[in-house]
């Protein structure tokens, strides 16, 4: 933590400091350093795209011909979709990429009114065949409408009119976590492909080649705790190296337990001792348990999710006791995530626990 603070306060410092003559190197130094890894190591062109074969297929064939069909990118988060057809945008585009894509996310309003001027307006614009040098180019725009699993049945209803009407000069990519909840006319006119979670050889390999690159010194175990940790999301397992080696500072070795606290895992010792109170069917230790466990500042929420995964493949318990333990774990997740208390849900899923426990 002390080598964390001392780099804030001496990038603060060189800020803040108006000597001329160094201020232009060292300020592009830290430029280049303060990028986040995830940015400054995104795909680059369609080759870079790591394990989504079946897609890479088809955009190096689209690229080839400089023709694109109407897309649906769908699949977990971290698994490479914004990438990839960024990717392909700018191979395709050059250096027009940024007159040529309208890119919009769940963070902007995507309401029925945006539709039917933002990108009915875009989508209406002709585009030429060649770019400001001369060189070939597609003559059509692409529009890209990351997390579209949000847009309301009314904006897709009219996206599903302005896909028809615009094809010719602009071409849709859709991208989103949930395909169920995009509409049958727009998922019948875009090619759709899933996006799978990404191996732990491939994680482990782009960790690898990341840690070469910042000189980063990493516990071979490391890696493997990383891929346990993110669940094949590449974005949270290069932001969890990223933030862990910028808290334990510039040539310090990173180790398991600093992975470990890093992402908020709760230590298999709790989840433990958690059945072994439950057990001894004694409320007043479940108390002392759960008080402990908000002393150590731990997410219940996370503790739920790992003892999902504890319970299912615990060989202690008979296949109703599991049954009703994560029934019950789906209802605490529930009403967790709708706000309720987590002192009030752990008690619940304590108490469920003591009575399924005296199930044989």
């Amino acid at each position: 933590m002390q080598a964390f603070l001392k780099t804030g306060r001496t990038t603060g410092a060189g800020e803040s400091s108006s000597a001329p003559s160094d201020a232009g190197p060292q300020s592009a130094k830290r430029a280049r350093h303060a990028i986040p890894w995830v940015e400054k190591y995104r795909p680059r062109s369609v080759e870079d795209v790591v394990e989504q074969a079946e897609v890479v297929a088809v955009l190096r064939e689209s690229l080839s011909t400089a023709d694109l069909p109407n897309l649906l990118l769908y699949g977990p988060p971290g698994t490479g979709k914004t990438s990839t057809i960024l990717a392909a945008a700018r191979q395709l585009f050059g250096d027009m990429f940024k007159e040529r894509i309208l890119e919009l996310n769940a963070s902007d309003d995507r309401g029925i009114a945006v539709i039917r001027n933002k990108v009915k307006t875009f989508a209406q614009l002709t585009a030429s065949g060649t770019r400001a040098d001369g060189k070939p180019c597609p003559p059509f725009k692409i529009v890209i409408l990351d997390e579209a699993d949000a847009m309301t049945h009314a904006a897709q209803a009219a996206l599903r009119r302005t896909m028809e009407k615009e094809t010719k000069t602009t071409r849709f990519c859709l991208v989103c976590n949930y395909v169920s909840r995009i509409i049958e006319p727009i998922t019948s006119r875009c090619t759709k492909f899933r996006f799978k979670p990404l191996g732990e050889e491939r994680i482990i390999e782009r960790l690898r080649y990341i840690c070469d690159q910042e000189q980063v010194t990493v516990d071979e175990a490391v890696y493997k705790d990383i891929v346990d940790i993110s669940g094949g999301d590449m974005r949270r397992a290069i932001t969890t190296l990223q933030s862990c080696h910028r808290l334990k500072g510039a040539g310090a070795r990173i180790e398991r337990q600093d992975i470990l606290e890093m992402s908020g895992v709760v230590p298999e010792r709790y989840l433990e001792e958690f059945l072994a109170v439950c057990k001894s069917s004694d409320y007043s230790k479940l108390e002392e348990y759960v008080q402990n466990l908000s002393y150590d500042a731990y997410s219940v929420g996370q503790l739920f999710e790992q003892l999902t995964e504890y319970i299912v493949y615990n060989d202690g318990l008979t296949e109703k006791q599991k049954a009703l333990l994560c029934e019950k774990l789906g209802e605490c997740c529930f009403r967790l995530h709708g706000g309720g208390s987590e002192y009030i849900q752990i008690m619940d899923l304590g108490c469920a626990t003591i009575q399924a426990l005296k199930i044989h």
